[in-house]
């Protein structure tokens, strides 16, 4: 299992599998930036490594492309929480996000446009998974909350990186947890 350390992104370009389904108020306002602030330590590392970072996510459960759940709401609280400005691409395909992924600088965030606005996302389609993996140089999985779903931009797409693939910060902790607890707890019941 690689992790961030295991790479220096100076020059790359990280495309990275990020949860930032956050809740939004009426007014399409985020009201928990938990889920950023998590994403956050790693997003740090690739940049203070001299790297740019793409961000994919989902947001909400739209039925094709729907403005409310639009992942162009939290850029404010995305670029207050990571301390820089995060452009955004109107598509996470297409020429639209290729261009935007060919403009990115050392240092840059992108987040790209809501993945399930395209049904191919939870198909797991893998034509989608490709197209989405041209963006980066290096797949990272930060996505611990859709890590377990065969979806295009979580499981598909890190067959199109065989030596350029880890995991995060926050998803290595998780699976450090996970394994810990099934080590130490053997005979125990565990009651949830």
């Amino acid at each position: 299992m690689k992790t961030l350390n295991d790479f220096n992104f100076k020059n790359k370009k990280a495309l990275i599998r990020v949860d930032f389904n956050v809740p939004l108020d009426e007014n399409f306002n985020v009201t928990d930036d938990t889920r950023i602030e998590a994403a956050k330590p790693t997003i740090d590392k690739i940049l203070a490594d001299g790297g740019s970072v793409i961000l994919m996510s989902h947001l909400g459960r739209p039925k094709g492309i729907e403005k409310k759940y639009s992942l162009e709401h939290i850029l404010k609280t995305a670029s207050q929480v990571l301390g820089v400005p995060v452009k955004f691409s109107s598509d996470c395909r297409g020429e639209v996000a290729k261009a935007a992924g060919a403009d990115l600088k050392p240092g840059e965030v992108l987040l790209l446009e809501n993945l399930r606005f395209y049904n191919e996302e939870e198909d797991g389609d893998v034509a989608f998974a490709k197209e989405l993996a041209s963006l980066g140089d290096i797949y990272v999985n930060d996505a611990f909350g859709t890590a377990h779903r065969a979806h295009a931009s979580t499981t598909i797409i890190a067959q199109f990186f065989p030596n350029d693939k880890c995991f995060g910060i926050l998803l290595a902790k998780e699976i450090e947890s996970l394994n810990r607890v099934l080590k130490t707890v053997k005979n125990q019941l565990l009651l949830f």
